[in-house]
C-alpha cells in the first residue's frame, strides 16, 4: 500500500448530499459522471450497477471523497447509523473554529448533532474540541478543533 486514494460513501440523493458536502462543508466538486456496466459492475458485484458519482475534497486537500447514487440496482434503505454499530464510518474534519462552524451550520437549518461542541478532556487530544453530526444519509460526521496552533 502507498496512500490513501479515496472514502466513498453510498448515497440515496447525490444532489442532496452534494448540498451537504459543497454547500455546507466547504468541499469542492473535482469531478462528477455517470456510470453504468463495465468495470463498475465488475468490481461491486452487480451486473446491473449504474450510478451517479461524484468526487469531492477541501480546497488544498489531497484527500477525495467519492459519493455514489445507485440508480440500479435498487438499495435496501439505511437505518441511522450508530457510532457504535459495526462498520460504521465517519469523516473527521478539521476545523479552526469549531464554535463557529457549529453556529454557522445552525442557522443554514442543520439539526442532526449529536451534541454541541464538546471539550476533549483525555488523550493525544486534550483541550481540542469535537463533536458529530448526521450527513443526510444519517452517516456520523465529526468537527474536530485542535488544541495545538
Amino acid at each position: 500500500m502507498t496512500t490513501l486514494h479515496h472514502t466513498g460513501y453510498t448515497v440515496e440523493d447525490l444532489d442532496r448530499s452534494l448540498a451537504f458536502y459543497r454547500d455546507m462543508l466547504g468541499m469542492e466538486v473535482v469531478a462528477q459522471q455517470e456510470k453504468a456496466g463495465g468495470y463498475l459492475a465488475a468490481i461491486v458485484g452487480h451486473p446491473d450497477a449504474h450510478v451517479r458519482m461524484a468526487h469531492l475534497r477541501l480546497a488544498g486537500g489531497g484527500h477525495v471523497l467519492e459519493l455514489f447514487e445507485y440508480l440500479a440496482p435498487e438499495g435496501r434503505g439505511a437505518t441511522p447509523l450508530r457510532p457504535c454499530d459495526v462498520g460504521t464510518p465517519h469523516l473527521c474534519f478539521a476545523v479552526a473554529d469549531l464554535q463557529g462552524v457549529y453556529e454557522r451550520l445552525l442557522a443554514a437549518g442543520v439539526d442532526t448533532f449529536f451534541s454541541p461542541p464538546v471539550e476533549v478532556d483525555t488523550g493525544v487530544n486534550r483541550g481540542g474540541r469535537a463533536l458529530y453530526l448526521r450527513d443526510p444519509d444519517g452517516i456520523p460526521v465529526e468537527l474536530f478543533q485542535s488544541a495545538k496552533p
